[in-house]
């Protein structure tokens, strides 16, 4: 743990924008010189900026610099000001690089609030292959102030093999690698939060190779455009170093560029779990590269590809599910952040570098095992052994690494492998499984991230925490405040031996690839060009094809779903017009928020839309007459939240609130009724069930309300199916498909489809049919294919009629063992299971 600096062990939570975000990174922020005696007035004096801090030049061209006065009131100066200009102190040599320069501008009295005048330096061509130099333009003034450091003009490096887009990746880095000094390498290991900046010139200083925007960590105003500028800015300062290395700016887009307002918000992972489509999720995926790199970030810690096994834990909702194959199978998302596995495609405007998280066992932590800030599961204890860590937990990892992912985050949580004697070890010290499995045995070639302040969760000082991580594979460090201490402390324990310079070299080397694969070094900055599709009708139909084919249908007794657009429809419940609830957590701030936090449309609007003639009344808690209505649709659920805070027994639990329970009593005894369970994980439904006409796990559906209305309304198909089981109880968690004791609410799969006719004729003659169906596809190796989604479709709808809702354990588990052979593509497999849950419904 850091002396002296502050411990934070969760993403940083909404606060003020801190003025190094825009002015901070403009001369105009700098303290301002003293205008001298001869500017005395009984005014406020007028100030002169000088625009950009840097400003870039190639070799052999004139930088020009400009400069603009400022009055206080923005009234014209009334006396003549005039500036002095001398280039002078850099690493530039006057007349060798550049023409020595003097001279000064005069601004007469008169002259408008916000005037211009440029400077103009001219470089001198040189042939010979030469780092980055730098040359200061200092300024003194006659009746105005001045800043105190002038701006600083840089001849870009030219001529250096690294630069040449000609060589291949690794001889780019193999020579950048040679001609860098120990500080500039920790530098590239440093992840300093752009907020924690004691300066913007730091960022130079200290060589920082990233910066990143924790949750709520946001420019004002928070627009794409000014996510553009702000690290545009801070891309910016990068110029002032001698190899002029690109930052790696980094951010959650969990769920679409979700710290962004106006971006498009896609369904939270869950939801996409529910939507079994690996084509449907890579899209998704598409979506958020193209918004993200858009506003000049090339890198998002997404996704999560923890396999969740206990609904009690706050991360749920980040997990594609509880099986390891759909997990797997949903690694498709890596495809459509970053493209080919090869790489080749990061260098595009429309993708991304990918983070695969949290490595590994983060989904399989004990209850009541977590030591951190009150939270009961989050950051706990994953015991196992090595043969259930390789088929549960590193299952979607070793798929997403031949994927091509680009770099890996590895979890706050311990792994405890049973049988080893080692007890719990943190996956920050973790060399085992970060070196010798992630990199070796699976033949990782990415870099390795840490998660936020992770390694002061580590036992011994911030001397052993640096040294214990770094040692075991950790090649960037996400400080994210103690950028300084940090680098102070690796630079002593490499003089000191106990880091060595051969880690410190290919951890490097692994973050260098990346920057040079994402064409940072030829493009550093945003493309605003693509800013006009960041929330774009287009995305938003890709986000809202992805809500409604995460809608899962429990329960539809009678027909009820879908609704007719004539019908008079009775709306209650907390979540059916909240943007922000169901939107979930990691949206705009850390911990998610209520009400219209962004651009979308709720439930409730989304249904007035779908059915613009229907008579709609909306009472959230169901206070209003309910008679005179056809049908009512009570929309509940969870309140957002994220990580530990959202954590069963740390304020939170699984039961619908008092206000839901009685909106869904009070329509429910009075009408048809639908409910809607907006929420990051199953909640309790009890015996309410019965009373409850149709039954919809809306998951959180993001900002495309109008997906949920689709198959509210029979516009698309209900085609979900549940990632997770949905308990009866708490007292059953956790419980996950195979388990021997299993009897959930509904199982692992369970989802009916719309429109819904009962199959026709012998339902085990139907099943014996679908059997020789699946026999003769897998034989001509399409078990994997839109014929075998049909063939396990109709088979699953043969065994749903006969249940209905009378699922007991010889039905359920069967019907879940189903699912997961499919998910592994034994089809043949999966069809006789299901015939054993129809045999088991009699």
């Amino acid at each position: 743990m850091p002396k002296g600096e502050p411990v934070r062990r969760m993403r940083p939570r909404p606060g003020r924008t801190a003025l190094l975000v825009t002015a901070g990174l403009l001369v105009t922020a700098l303290p301002h010189a003293s205008a001298g005696p001869s500017a005395a007035t009984d005014g406020p004096v007028p100030w002169i900026t000088a625009g950009a801090a840097v400003h870039p030049v190639r070799e052999g061209r004139t930088a020009t610099v400009t400069l603009t006065v400022t009055t206080a009131d923005g009234t014209p100066l009334d006396r003549p000001v005039t500036v002095g200009h001398t280039a002078a102190g850099g690493t530039a040599t006057a007349g060798a690089d550049y023409a020595p320069a003097t001279g000064t501008v005069t601004f007469p009295a008169g002259t408008p609030s916000g005037a211009r005048r440029a400077v103009r330096l001219r470089t001198v061509r040189d042939p010979r292959p030469e780092v980055a130099e730098t040359v200061r333009l200092r300024l003194r003034a006659t009746g105005a102030a001045v800043p105190a450091t002038g701006p600083l003009v840089v001849i870009d490096a030219h001529g250096l093999p690294y630069l040449d887009t000609r060589l291949p990746v690794h001889r780019r880095v193999r020579d950048l690698l040679g001609r860098m000094t120990l500080a500039e390498k920790i530098g590239q290991m440093t992840q300093a939060e752009r907020r924690a900046l004691r300066t913007p010139g730091d960022i130079a200083t200290h060589h920082l190779g990233s910066l990143l925007s924790g949750g709520g960590s946001a420019p004002s105003p928070n627009t794409p455009r000014a996510w553009a500028r702000m690290v545009d800015g801070f891309q910016l300062r990068t110029r002032a170093t001698r190899l002029q290395i690109p930052l790696l700016y980094g951010v959650d887009a969990v769920h679409g560029h979700n710290n962004v307002t106006g971006t498009v918000i896609m369904p939270h992972n869950i939801g996409l779990g529910a939507a079994r489509d690996p084509r449907l999720a890579e899209r998704t995926a598409a979506v958020t590269a193209t918004e993200t790199r858009a506003t000049g970030v090339p890198w998002t810690f997404a996704p999560c590809l923890c396999v969740t096994r206990d609904e009690r834990w706050g991360r749920s909702y980040e997990s594609f599910g509880e099986d390891p194959a759909l997990v797997t199978a949903l690694t498709s998302v890596v495809r459509g952040l970053q493209g080919a596995p090869d790489g080749r495609d990061l260098d595009r405007p429309d993708k991304v570098l990918a983070t695969a998280k949290h490595y590994v066992g983060d989904g399989g932590t004990a209850y009541g095992s977590s030591s951190t800030d009150g939270y009961t599961i989050d950051q706990g204890v994953t015991r196992v052994r090595r043969a259930e860590l390789e088929a549960v937990h590193l299952a979607p990892y070793r798929r997403a690494v031949r994927r091509g992912v680009g770099s890996v985050m590895p979890s706050y949580s311990s792994v405890d492998l049973l049988g080893d004697r080692a007890g719990p070890v943190k996956m920050h010290a973790h060399a085992e499984l970060i070196s010798r499995v992630l990199k070796g045995r699976m033949g990782f070639r990415g870099f390795t991230v840490s998660d936020w302040q992770a390694i002061d969760q580590l036992p011994g000082d911030y001397a052993d925490d640096v040294r214990t991580s770094v040692n075991a594979g950790l090649d960037m460090i996400m400080v994210p405040n103690a950028y300084r201490t940090f680098q102070r402390t690796l630079r002593a324990e490499v003089a000191a031996a106990r880091v060595s310079t051969a880690r410190i070299d290919d951890a490097v080397s692994r973050i260098l690839t990346q920057k040079f694969r994402l064409g940072l070094f030829e493009r550093p900055y945003a493309d605003t060009s693509r800013l006009p599709d960041v929330g774009s009708a287009g995305h938003r139909a890709v986000a809202r094809e992805a809500a409604a084919a995460s809608q899962v249908l429990l329960k539809n007794a009678g027909g009820l779903l879908p609704l007719k657009p004539t019908q008079k429809v009775y709306v209650a419940g907390s979540n059916a017009d909240d943007l922000g609830h169901q939107a979930g957590g990691w949206t705009i701030s850390w911990q998610g928020s209520s009400g219209d936090i962004t651009r979308g449309t709720t439930v409730l609007d989304a249904m007035r839309r779908a059915a613009p003639g229907a008579a709609i009344t909306y009472s959230e808690d169901a206070s209003r007459p309910v008679r005179g209505h056809d049908v009512g649709v009570v929309v509940v659920g969870e309140a957002p939240y994220a990580e530990g805070v959202g954590d069963v027994g740390n304020g939170h639990d699984l039961a619908l609130s008092a206000a839901d329970r009685a909106a869904v009593d009070r329509v429910c005894a009075a009408l048809r009724c639908a409910v809607l369970v907006v929420s990051g994980r199953p909640q309790l439904i009890g015996d309410r069930l019965g009373a409850i006409d149709a039954l919809v796990a809306s998951w959180l559906p993001g900002t495309e309300g109008d997906g949920v209305a689709d198959v509210l309304y029979g516009r698309r198909p209900f085609t979900g199916r549940l990632p997770v089981s949905w308990p009866r109880s708490a007292a059953q968690l956790p419980i996950n498909v195979g388990d021997r004791d299993y009897d959930p609410q509904f199982p692992f799969g369970w989802g009916l489809t719309t429109p819904h006719p009962a199959p026709a004729g012998d339902g085990a003659a139907r099943l014996r049919s679908l059997a020789a169906a699946a026999a003769a596809t897998e034989r001509a190796g399409q078990a994997r294919s839109a014929r075998g989604d049909r063939i396990a479709g109709a088979a699953r709808a043969v065994v749903q009629a006969r249940v209905g809702t009378r699922l007991t354990p010889a039905v359920a588990r069967p019907f879940a063992e189903a699912d997961h052979l499919l998910l592994t593509g034994d089809l043949t497999g999966a069809v006789a299971r299901l015939t054993d849950a129809y045999r088991a419904a009699r």
